[in-house]
């Protein structure tokens, strides 16, 4: 995903001669290729995110368009305060990506556990955020907010994630049908979609039809299509990669607020770490212990169509 995310932005900055990155200190091996071809709108600013999402502000005001790239928690809540009060409160054109989203540096630790970042870049203002599912959404993503203008996060896992889509979807901005079905929806965020494509794989041989739908934009939030497709279905689930709290299942639970004889909403999350449950291993460990396989989905939609009858 993020090599597909780097050949993107350098074939964007081609056409577009105002299109600059910063690194913090980071992405050998994948950055290389738009240093080479752009080394005038590249800077690797160190291990300095604060200032890294300073300057950029700096040259966004300046008529520029800025992505800056780092790992998971650091260019988002490592500067939060500079990303809020420089970039957002002067809607500056300034992207945030962030690789290794959820649990894909889970060997580095709970430092490197991206779970909550998706809550706190939603809760900024003027802040859009985008939780690519496969290489095919990031390409599209990194297109989409290229040309947006406004601030602008991107949260990106790390490499080797298959691709789910047979045709690109034309509207990131819209959720996207993986897999038809009605009894049980499951809409989904990032690559865990992935898993969500196994376990309806399994609860298909249980007499259910289960449809499996990729949620790339978390903010703005497509309240209308959740709204649309809640009629007749017996459940709806929201896998995210993330807490709970503010993220996906958030905003499927706001758009279904006003919707009378909606379906029950599972939200299957990570749970919120305590010092009991802190761990580091390899990403599918971890999902698996989170309760975030496809075995432990498809089992926990089961549970829930149970508690229905």
């Amino acid at each position: 995903m993020r090599n597909n995310f780097i050949a993107t932005l350098a074939d964007v900055a081609a056409q577009n001669p105002k299109i600059w990155l910063l690194s913090g200190d980071l992405g050998y091996s994948v950055l290389e290729p738009f240093a080479a071809r752009f080394p005038d709108r590249y800077l690797n600013m160190g291990v300095a995110e604060q200032n890294m999402a300073g300057v950029a502000a700096g040259i966004a005001l300046s008529g520029n368009t800025v992505f800056i790239y780092s790992i998971g928690n650091f260019p988002t809540l490592r500067c939060l305060e500079q990303i809020r009060n420089d970039i957002c409160y002067h809607g500056a054109d300034v992207k945030v990506v962030a690789v290794g989203a959820g649990f894909a540096y889970g060997s580095q630790g709970y430092t490197h556990h991206a779970i909550e970042d998706v809550a706190i870049m939603s809760a900024l203002p003027g802040m859009e955020v985008f939780v690519p599912c496969d290489p095919i959404e990031a390409r599209i993503a990194t297109q989409a907010i290229a040309a947006s203008g406004c601030p602008s996060y991107l949260r990106l896992s790390r490499a080797g994630e298959p691709l789910l889509h047979l045709t690109p979807p034309k509207d990131l901005r819209r959720p996207s049908v993986l897999r038809q079905g009605r009894d049980v929806i499951i809409f989904a965020s990032g690559p865990i979609a992935s898993a969500c494509l196994a376990a309806a794989d399994r609860l298909a041989t249980e007499d259910l039809t289960v449809g499996v739908l990729t949620v790339p934009c978390i903010k703005p939030f497509d309240d209308a299509f959740a709204q649309e497709v809640a009629n007749g279905a017996r459940l709806f689930v929201t896998v995210e990669e993330h807490i709970l709290r503010g993220g996906l299942h958030a905003g499927v639970l706001a758009s279904l607020a006003l919707v009378q004889d909606r379906p029950p909403v599972l939200g299957l999350a990570i749970p919120e770490p305590t010092s009991k449950i802190t761990k580091a291993g390899d990403r599918e460990a971890l999902l698996e212990a989170a309760g975030l396989s496809a075995a432990t989905i498809a089992k926990r939609i089961r549970s829930a169509l149970a508690q229905l009858s």
